[in-house]
């Protein structure tokens, strides 16, 4: 059974690691193909939506115990990622082409393939320390990148919510609606992006914190 598992793991791994390299190539290729930092969301923003969609596998990993990364910090990052990919960009034209967008799946693009990648190697006994470095360094500078073109995205587009009303239908049952939501979601944002990204950095130094003992014995 815990091969199974081990197996299932690596394969799931893996195919994220290569969904996110040939997202960054997409972003990265819209930007040498147009020449502006407009075009992210036509050349990968759909492929992105399938991988931030199919990551709530992860959510239901920790929920079974299959890794130990619990449910709350998976499900705050997955439901704030897939909220402004798919409520908001994926169904706002006019925010589609701005570079807020760019710098977003850039960031994620980066992230997600060290990560996916780490997380692969380690279930294949074979990941080298550096990338395990990595892992648990690289997000210091690429996920406030990521959050801060998150928090562009949902400022730009709120005069098109209100100028639309949109998801009013669903809202209408609520003392708010949609654009409320969405304001108070972006003024909540940073208080929620910095109990997650010191959650990272408590795993930082619980990984990477091993070797240097290790190093002094």
């Amino acid at each position: 059974m815990a091969r199974l598992s081990n197996f299932y793991l690596f394969a799931y791994n893996s195919f994220q690691a290569i969904g996110w390299a040939i997202s960054l190539y997409r972003v990265l290729d819209s930007l040498i193909s147009t020449k502006s930092f407009n075009g992210a969301y036509n050349y990968a923003g759909e492929l992105i939506c399938f991988l931030q969609t199919l990551s709530f596998l992860e959510v239901l990993h920790g929920a079974i115990g299959l890794v130990p990364s619990g449910v709350i910090f998976p499900l705050m990052q997955w439901g704030g990622r897939t909220h402004w990919l798919l409520a908001i960009v994926r169904n706002i034209a006019e925010v589609k082409e701005i570079p807020a967008v760019f710098i977003t799946f850039s960031a994620w693009s980066l992230s997600e393939i060290i990560r996916y990648s780490h997380y692969a190697l380690s279930c294949a006994g074979r990941c080298p320390y550096w990338v395990t470095y990595l892992r648990y360094t690289a997000f210091i500078g690429l996920y406030p990148v990521g959050v801060m073109g998150e928090m562009w995205v949902m400022y730009k587009v709120l005069p098109f919510i209100k100028e639309k009303s949109l998801y009013s239908d669903f809202f209408s049952r609520l003392p708010f609606g949609y654009y409320y939501f969405v304001t108070g979601v972006l003024v909540l944002y940073p208080f929620l992006w910095l109990k997650l990204y010191l959650y990272l950095f408590k795993q930082r130094r619980s990984k990477l914190g091993k070797r240097h003992v290790k190093k002094k014995d």
